[in-house]
């Protein structure tokens, strides 16, 4: 397994396989800047599924174990069921999730499972219909996330919800949130607002920290730290002391883990980023469709990797640089 400069190996790769959403969510895609006259990628641009099968091939090898399928929204790109399917035949890969908005995974959740879909994760960051239409900028409705997320379970797929928390917006969700995901048994994950991107207007005050939501957590819930499962797992987590369900927080603002960061990620045109809050990829497309063998692309990605010194959030009001919007990267 590759080593970066800071003694970081290889674990997880995230996929984008599409920078179009149907959401407007203001942190992520502001209605401002992707507005009907915003110019997503031609469809000629994307990797096909073959390619995408194809680089998953070429990384397993410098130990890549498990895949996430991201975007923009990933259930708009036609047909990922069988990329699930593909994807779970490769040698190597223990583990396929994809994070999704929801509003389309009550149609999608039986095709997913059947494929071979290992976990489900779902944005949700208000249970109140107000609030949520609000942040999602489209006026979507909760209900439509919530059947989403009961049909995945339904058929087997196990649900963590990510809710992020942004002061002045849906603090007064942090409870509601712990409530409902104890109840039904999801894992939830809060997660403090990052300056991802170039648009969402990012001010460091409007973060509600990781020891708020926590604090505001022990007023109702006991809640018992567990240990991480993994070198590079990116949330802090606890069980309820009466019951199985987990709370998890990423703290990238305020108890940054880019010294155990692992991942990897597959922008939809076929380059790879080495951090999210990177400004450019290495373009990995254009030598696949040159014709060039698996070893040569894997000797690419083992070269980028090994030179690799990211820790944005650490040096977070140090460095100012350009970052990709995450609509386009993956988050």
């Amino acid at each position: 397994m590759p080593m970066d400069l800071l003694g970081r190996g290889l674990r997880d790769l995230r996929i984008s396989v599409t920078d179009r959403c149907n959401f407007r969510c203001r942190y992520c895609m502001p209605v401002e800047v992707f507005g009907p006259g915003y110019a997503f990628m031609p469809r000629e641009e994307l990797l096909t599924f073959e390619e995408i099968v194809g680089l998953t091939r070429i990384m397993v090898p410098l130990g890549i174990e498990k895949i996430r399928l991201t975007g923009g929204e990933p259930l708009l790109r036609r047909g990922l069921e069988d990329l699930v399917a593909m994807l779970a035949a490769v040698d190597g890969v223990k583990d396929i999730a994809i994070t999704t908005n929801g509003v389309l995974l009550a149609h999608h959740a039986e095709a997913l499972a059947l494929a071979g879909l290992s976990r489900v994760t779902v944005s949700l960051d208000a249970l109140d219909a107000g609030i949520f239409s609000k942040m999602n900028g489209v006026g979507a409705k909760v209900e439509r996330v919530l059947a989403g997320i009961s049909s995945a379970q339904a058929f087997g797929l196990p649900v963590k919800v990510n809710a992020v928390i942004q002061r002045g917006v849906n603090e007064g969700e942090i409870l509601p949130l712990a409530r409902w995901a104890k109840s039904t048994g999801v894992d939830l994950r809060y997660i403090e607002y990052m300056d991802v991107g170039e648009t969402n207007g990012w001010k460091l005050d409007e973060v509600v920290s990781g020891d708020e939501i926590l604090a505001a957590l022990a007023e109702e819930f006991e809640l018992v730290p567990r240990a991480a499962a993994y070198r590079g797992e990116v949330a802090a987590h606890w069980t309820h002391a009466d019951g199985p369900a987990e709370v998890g927080v990423i703290r990238s603002v305020t108890k940054p883990f880019c010294r155990d960061c692992q991942r990897l990620r597959l922008s939809a045109d076929g380059k790879i980023f080495t951090c999210l809050f990177a400004a450019e990829g290495h373009d990995l497309r254009g030598i696949l469709r040159s014709g060039a063998n698996p070893e040569i692309l894997t000797e690419v990605v083992r070269s980028i990797w090994t030179v690799r010194t990211d820790r944005y959030s650490e040096e977070r009001g140090q460095v100012d640089r350009p970052r990709a919007e995450m609509s386009y990267l993956g988050g």
